[in-house]
């Protein structure tokens, strides 16, 4: 009889486009969700937790570009002996699943209705380096009021949000737009609603941060090479046609007045872009009333991402502050998150246009922007670690680690086998603890114990002379009743 081959153990890997997350970036993230949520409850928002699955009818054809319902979604089939079985997908964002919920629970909820939602999201996209299949979006939107003030509020509590979770003012800005001044100057131009070079004008405009005025002038037109030598075709569209879009992405004056008078030129005798810019004109005197200045929020018509999905004003924070690329050239930090109005989302669900507007922070970026200005350390504080030096001593060192907690002080025993002493400082070192706390036999015949400050440790280890290290010792020995006094005086002094 032949050997059973033996099944191929698992490979421990995580699947393509995914990553683990890990005590300190879980932490940082916690905290900056914690810090985002309260500014959106101070301004009135309520907290929804949505389903992660829904129905593939459901989330509908909203993710962008994407032209088949379950493309770009992580989608599969419930059984069903008739193979009648629903098409369920996770969330590729929180925007859908709000549509169906408010859809849903319309009678039963408040309007308008706001709500915050913050959790993962899931796209079956090709990944790349820093692009994953699965990442957290925080988003608050207002559902069922067609007025100005709402999308001013969300555009005033995201730039609260920035500066609370800790970018100072001056190292961002808030820009505003409009869809409906853009669609003025397709008016302008002469292209009617249903004319298919409507899309290819709006996938123009959407490169203007890349290629500048000269490139989109050539791919209105007749066309141009690109960075590799290849040709891109035009839109085959006339001189005279494309000036408008030009005076449109080129419009910012020095002020808010000049850059609606400009807008006013690109869309000629439009009446929708007329209203756009009314909108945007009310939006600006209702951000001024609440002293947000153009410091902090301004109507920049270069804002040109999302033009496609929203229906009205458009917005995206931008930090302003420059870091180094992967090539160590500079370059600014550039968008962490965006928004807009898009009426016509939840009308899928009820036939009827139900006006909404809202935001979405880019979690992971805003992350990266804090660690980029300082605010937030790649390694934050491990616990303090309380050593064992006898085994059968363990509840003298439950004691002194329950003292710590109930001071509010975050602590743990070494768990570990205590036999070498110095795997537990290592074991410390790896947990990025603070201090150590030794009590061996001789300690606790004298009622002593000795506190080890890691961190200043670390510090006169790499640079310290001798005479400085007898100066600034690192290890103290205490009275066993002053262990949490002694150790709370530490952890401020490293704060500090």
């Amino acid at each position: 009889m032949a050997k059973q081959k033996k099944a191929p153990r698992p490979k421990a890997q995580t699947p393509k486009g995914f990553r683990d997350y890990f005590g300190a970036e879980v932490t940082q993230r916690t905290e900056m969700l914690h810090a985002i949520a309260g500014v959106y409850h101070r301004y009135g928002f309520e907290a929804l937790e949505s389903a992660a699955v829904e129905t593939v009818e459901a989330l509908g054809k909203f993710l962008p570009d994407v032209d088949r319902p379950n493309e770009g979604v992580f989608a599969w089939q419930e059984f069903d002996e008739k193979d009648n079985g629903d098409w369920m997908a996770l969330r590729y964002d929180l925007t859908a699943p709000l549509a169906r919920v408010y859809a849903q629970h319309r009678n039963d909820l408040p309007t308008p209705y706001r709500r915050f939602a913050m959790g993962p999201v899931w796209r079956n996209e090709k990944p790349g380096p820093g692009r994953y299949r699965q990442f957290y979006q925080c988003d608050a939107d207002t559902v069922g009021t067609a007025s100005m003030a709402a999308d001013a509020e969300i555009c005033m509590m995201l730039s609260d949000v920035l500066e609370t979770v800790g970018i100072p003012r001056g190292d961002y800005l808030v820009r505003v737009n409009n869809r409906k001044v853009l669609n003025g100057v397709l008016e302008a131009m002469g292209l009617a609603a249903d004319d298919p070079k409507r899309d290819d004008v709006l996938r123009t405009i959407d490169k203007f941060d890349k290629v500048g005025e000269a490139g989109v002038r050539q791919l209105l037109t007749k066309g141009r090479l690109d960075a590799s030598g290849a040709y891109i075709d035009g839109v085959e569209l006339s001189d005279e046609q494309a000036e408008p879009v030009l005076a449109f992405l080129t419009s910012k004056a020095a002020d808010a007045a000049g850059t609606l008078d400009n807008l006013r030129a690109a869309v000629g005798d439009s009446k929708v872009g007329a209203e756009g810019i009314a909108e945007l004109e009310q939006i600006g005197e209702l951000l001024a009333a609440g002293g947000y200045g153009p410091d902090r929020i301004e109507i920049d018509p270069s804002v040109v991402r999302g033009l496609g999905y929203y229906t009205g004003p458009v917005y995206e924070a931008e930090l302003t502050f420059e870091i180094l690329d992967d090539k160590g050239r500079k370059r600014q930090f550039g968008s962490v998150a965006g928004g807009g109005r898009y009426d016509d989302l939840v009308k899928r669900f009820t036939g009827q246009e139900v006006p909404a507007t809202g935001l979405s922070i880019g979690v992971d970026r805003l992350l990266a922007a804090l660690r980029e200005k300082g605010r937030i350390t790649a390694d934050p504080k491990g616990p303090v670690v309380v050593t064992v030096m006898d085994k059968k001593r363990m509840a003298d060192y439950q004691a002194m680690v329950a003292e710590l907690r109930n001071a509010g002080i975050r602590a743990e025993v070494y768990l570990g086998n205590p036999k070498n002493f110095g795997n537990q400082l290592k074991y410390a070192d790896k947990r990025n603890s603070p201090i150590a706390v030794i009590e061996g036999g001789d300690e606790k015949e004298k009622g002593m114990v000795q506190i080890k400050d890691l961190i200043l440790g670390a510090k006169i280890a790499e640079s310290a002379t001798l005479e400085e290290w007898k100066e600034r010792p690192s290890q103290f020995e205490v009275p066993r009743d002053q262990l949490v006094a002694k150790v709370r005086e530490i952890l401020d002094g490293q704060d500090q």
